[in-house]
């Protein structure tokens, strides 16, 4: 004989709850996973702000504190002197060094300046030097004047935009093609197509560089960087027509039945609809473009006029290694505009990244 115990509606309302606590602390070991991982991201951004708003001997001292700041100074008899952390048989003191040398040094007590000038016996480098809070935000107009960067950022920016404008134009059309048409070998077309993206860079620069420049005489321009983008991209393509692929078929035929054709179903009933697809591959072409490096380099050798940022960047390194807060502050400039398209985008874009290759 079996006994059928039925759950009381207290028991129900704890199992409840504790479903409840378990997915709380799902949702709160998921959280605290991801901003560890984007606290370690943005560790090296972080440091090179601080670092770009302390003086150069600060930068280059190990024993500088890590807040940007500067040394205190204390002005005796019209001059002025640093402030040094001595440790005497009452404490710690705030002494002035006067006069330095390596065995005895000529101190001032700045809380008692009337007593005048002592002789301190010790090394005076093992000394920690009183500092205060400064940030140098003249280092950005310093290093924003050293280098032409309105001309850098000009370069970079038509760059980018003319050619996110081809690759996605052509792009989409392709992708378009593959996604809702049927020809002879399309299957191979595609996969070779795919192919394309493993195949190293390397392999094709001597053969690409010789054909633009030797047989073209494209060097020194931005043709050879700007025309291989307005044929698209197989990255792009992919992810557009994987994109595509989730648009319901019943939209474009009734677009049919109003009598439009495949270019008017492709514009205005395929773009509108794929929007984050196409945010996203414009993101991902405006940032590869904008950080481009190799390309310009090689293509561009002998027209410095025509050079974009990430090279302007690197002549600067070179000319001013020395001074390395200059050298951050030029790299936070040219990150400021990337980052805030970004920003302002980032919905759009990280829903075309989810939604594409996804089934609706």
């Amino acid at each position: 004989m079996t006994t059928i115990t039925q759950a009381s509606p207290g028991d129900s309302s704890i199992w409840k709850i504790a479903r409840r606590r378990r997915r709380l602390l799902n949702q709160a070991g998921i959280t605290l996973l991801a901003l560890v991982i984007l606290s370690v991201y943005l560790m090296p951004m972080a440091y090179g702000i601080i670092n770009s708003l302390k003086t150069q001997a600060q930068v280059s001292d190990a024993r500088a504190p890590l807040i940007p700041s500067e040394n205190v100074r204390y002005e005796y008899e019209g001059r002025r002197y640093d402030v040094y952390q001595v440790p005497t048989d009452d404490g710690i003191k705030q002494y002035a060094l006067i006069q330095p040398s390596r065995r005895s040094s000529v101190m001032l007590d700045i809380e008692n300046p009337d007593a005048g000038t002592f002789e301190w016996e010790g090394n005076w480098r093992i000394l920690l030097p009183v500092t205060e809070i400064s940030f140098q935000f003249e280092n950005y107009p310093e290093a924003w004047g050293t280098i032409n960067f309105l001309r850098l950022l000009g370069n970079t920016l038509a760059y980018a935009i003319i050619t996110m404008v081809g690759t996605l134009v052509a792009s989409s059309m392709v992708a378009y093609g593959f996604a809702r048409f049927r020809f002879p070998m399309k299957g191979v077309l595609f996969i070779v197509l795919m192919s394309t993206i493993i195949l190293p860079p390397a392999v094709t620069l001597v053969p690409t560089y010789a054909f633009f420049v030797k047989v073209l005489g494209w060097g020194g321009t931005w043709l050879p960087l700007m025309v291989p983008q307005m044929f698209g991209n197989a990255y792009n393509i992919f992810l557009l027509r994987q994109y595509f692929l989730t648009i319901p078929r019943e939209m474009e035929e009734a677009a049919m039945i109003d009598g439009a054709g495949p270019i008017r179903i492709f514009t205005s009933v395929i773009l509108p609809q794929a929007v984050p697809a196409l945010t996203a591959v414009a993101l991902f072409h405006f940032f590869f473009a904008w950080n481009d490096f190799f390309g310009p380099l090689i293509y561009l050798a002998g027209n410095r006029q025509a050079n974009p940022i990430t090279v302007g960047l690197t002549e600067f390194n070179g000319l001013y290694s020395a001074e390395p807060q200059l050298i951050l502050a030029a790299s936070i400039i040219s990150m400021i505009l990337p980052l805030a398209i970004f920003f302002m985008a980032q919905r759009v874009f990280i829903q075309g990244i989810v939604i594409t290759g996804v089934d609706k």
